[in-house]
């Protein structure tokens, strides 16, 4: 199955960015679409921004005009450039793939851990 290795998280002040990198490898087959999820202590795995091979994107509310999700679909690597971090952006993030015969995203990488201090 696919191997997701997320990578670039860390500990940042309010105000601060963070590149976030997430590299698939093996025998992954077609993916129709990655995204990056996030999941803060004591709350719900959430979808922060997917991206499709054709490049539509979106994104959830509460990080729109902060946050970019990019692709190479080449390389079969995704990206978070996050802006403008907020205390509240705290959390474990996570990159997830579709493939072109799944209906939703499915393998998911092992996280990385992003902390934004007051």
């Amino acid at each position: 199955q696919v191997r997701l290795v997320e990578s670039g998280g860390g500990l940042v002040q309010a105000g601060g960015s963070l590149r976030l990198s997430c590299a698939a490898s093996g025998s992954i087959g077609v993916i129709f679409a990655m995204a990056w999820y996030r999941q803060a202590p004591g709350k719900q795995r959430e979808l922060v921004a997917s991206i499709t091979s054709g490049g539509n994107t979106n994104y959830a509310d509460s990080v729109k005009g902060r946050f970019t999700i990019s692709r190479d679909n080449g390389r079969n690597t995704a990206y978070l450039q996050m802006n403008s971090l907020k205390p509240d952006d705290t959390a474990d993030y996570y990159c997830a793939v579709r493939f072109s015969w799944q209906t939703n995203f499915g393998s998911w990488g092992q996280g990385t851990q992003v902390t934004v201090s007051s």
